[in-house]
């Protein structure tokens, strides 16, 4: 039944990925409640997140050259939807003064959210496993030192500097370099928003 479904994802995606309107209906019957599901539970109010909704699809039409893989529009949808909720709770941090550690905390537990609804199959996890422990051990030394002290053990760059005798402007360059290389290593499994929370919620994967 999973094989069936998939199948008919993926002629409904290159038909799509042609301008063909009944394959992007196809996706929207899919998707839409999902995605309404998806905001009305961070912004609390169904009328808004329809709204939100509406106007991810409208962006995954009008960027469907930039979807490679039909997984990628699930992907797309929840992306622009997390963007949209978090831009009106910055709005409302304005309106009513919210801390930046609440909107932090939204856009955190948002990401994880995002990543859930994806729902990697075995398949794809497991060559995600493959790829970050890949692309970890690629960088030097020092700059995978860097990453896993400052992504796995969570220490501030002030803290890495004084226990690696280095400056803090030295471990901003290592990280800034690891994750452009991750960006860009992970760019073809999902969307480069999120691919830091990916690594959160999978730092066993590179605890090498």
């Amino acid at each position: 039944m999973k094989r069936k479904v998939l199948d008919r994802k993926i002629v409904h995606f290159h038909l799509f990925k042609k301008g063909d309107e009944k394959a992007f209906a196809f996706f929207f019957d899919l998707y839409f409640n999902q995605i309404v599901g998806f905001c009305t539970e961070f912004i609390k109010d169904r009328d808004q997140a329809k709204n939100i909704a509406q106007e991810a699809f409208l962006k995954l039409w009008l960027n469907k050259e930039k979807v490679q893989k039909v997984n990628g529009i699930k992907a797309f949808l929840y992306t622009s939807a997390k963007s949209d909720c978090l831009n009106l709770f910055r709005h409302k941090k304005v309106v009513h003064k919210y801390l930046n550690k609440s909107l932090r905390k939204r856009e955190e537990s948002l990401n994880i959210e995002v990543l859930n609804a994806i729902n990697f199959d075995t398949v794809m996890l497991a060559e995600l496993e493959e790829l970050i422990e890949g692309s970890v051990n690629e960088l030097p030394d020092k700059c995978k030192q860097v990453f896993k002290m400052r992504r796995v053990d969570f220490k501030k760059n002030k803290e890495i500097a004084a226990e690696l005798n280095i400056s803090i402007k030295a471990v901003e360059a290592n990280m800034t370099r690891a994750l452009k290389h991750l960006k860009n290593k992970l760019s073809d499994y999902l969307p480069a928003t999120l691919f830091l929370t990916l690594l959160l919620v999978l730092k066993e994967w590179i605890l090498i």
